[in-house]
């Protein structure tokens, strides 16, 4: 299972304010929900509630508390074992990592790809990408738009040396 996080993610780290994305990017909101379209997605519950429409084929909310989502394609897990474990039985071999800050944290250690939207500017911001070290990863692909950079990082192992 391949395990992918989306952020878009300002030059001091911001990626959120008061449970709300600082900047509207609308070619960068395109992008990112072709991107997942098809995938499963993974939520912390307060990120999955803020969309009207959340993005991927299923969406799997992680959360302390077991819960019933009011949409079919949603389910709950508890840890990174059974979001995987979900997405799996959804037959697909990727899964895309949506936030927030708690989920990316959560997930880092496990991921094999990110796909950074670097926002130009700092932000005020309550809620932070996870820092991570750039000799474990390799940015593969940098695509520019207008008013921002779309980074492409897979994590180093043998296969990438």
């Amino acid at each position: 299972m391949e395990l992918v996080s989306v952020a878009a993610v300002a030059e001091n780290g911001v990626i959120g304010r008061h449970d709300e994305v600082p900047w509207d990017l609308p070619e960068d909101k395109k992008q990112y929900r072709e991107r997942v379209a098809g995938h499963p997605t993974v939520f912390g519950r307060r990120t999955y509630e803020m969309f009207a429409d959340p993005p991927g084929s299923a969406q799997i909310v992680l959360s302390r508390s077991p819960r019933e989502y009011d949409r079919e394609t949603a389910s709950h897990a508890s840890d990174v074992a059974e979001t995987v474990e979900i997405a799996e039985s959804l037959g697909t071999d990727r899964a895309f990592v949506l936030g927030g800050g708690a989920i990316y944290d959560l997930f880092q250690p496990h991921l094999d790809r990110m796909v950074l939207t670097r926002v130009p500017g700092e932000y005020e911001g309550d809620t932070f990408y996870p820092e991570f070290d750039e000799d474990e990863w390799l940015l593969v692909e940098t695509e520019a738009y207008e008013n921002f950079t779309v980074e492409t990082w897979e994590r180093r192992d043998e296969r990438s040396e």
